[in-house]
């Protein structure tokens, strides 16, 4: 699991094809502390093991489910990346939980500077739509950001200059594909709700409604 937070921007030094998918060689722009072998780091918000960790350079493989789901096989050599170690249960969660698991990808619609902030607005498949909320949160290549506003398509985000300073955000230009992970506690809340009950209890195919909130004493 992540927080959204980056703690630093890495680059892509090389890149290789490895059976149907990918391996990087990443170098990070800050020391790995104590690093192991096979912990997990997210580069641009998917969540990939590394591995031949020497100094601030390390390995990964990417698989071709990632590829179909992010922007990863679109990076070149040099390019930014957005890095963030995994959280430790002593850490504070800065941002919201992230599996690191992208669900799609959005692309730029508008970059506007709007009173010393970014305002960017992107579009995305409207299937996840039910996902994003005004004010809840969203992750764009790894970061943890807050909706400004949302609606069939589309939502956007306002930036402080921090997070663009020390971001790969500050790269995006219009028409650029960034990897979205929606609030994953949504997911979890509709899977519950709406799936049939099992272990053995009697199933149901009952969906929310007046009736369902009454009788379950929400209402």
């Amino acid at each position: 699991m992540f927080t959204g937070i980056i703690e630093g921007v890495g680059r892509l030094i090389a890149k290789r094809t490895v059976g149907g998918g990918l391996a990087f060689d990443i170098e990070a722009g800050f020391d790995l502390t104590d690093p192991e072998e096979g912990e997990s780091i997210a580069v641009s918000g998917v969540c990939l093991t590394a591995y031949n960790i020497k100094g601030r350079r390390f390995s990964v493989d990417v698989s071709p489910e990632t590829l179909s789901r992010s922007r990863l096989g679109s990076l070149s050599q040099g390019n930014s990346v957005n890095l963030e170690r995994a959280l430790r249960l002593s850490d504070r969660l800065g941002g919201h939980l992230v599996s690191g698991h992208v669900d799609t990808m959005a692309v730029v619609k508008s970059r506007k500077e709007v009173g010393g902030y970014t305002v960017f607005t992107f579009s995305f498949p409207d299937s996840l739509g039910r996902y994003v909320i005004e004010k809840g949160s969203i992750t764009i290549d790894g970061v943890s950001l807050t909706v400004n506003s949302c609606g069939s398509g589309f939502f956007s985000v306002s930036i402080i200059p921090h997070t663009l300073k020390v971001t790969s955000l500050s790269e995006l230009k219009v028409g650029v594909k960034v990897n979205i992970e929606v609030d994953i506690i949504g997911k979890y809340i509709e899977k519950l709700l709406l799936s049939p009950q099992q272990n053995g209890e009697l199933k149901s195919t009952e969906g929310i409604s007046s009736g369902f909130l009454t009788k379950h004493g929400f209402v």
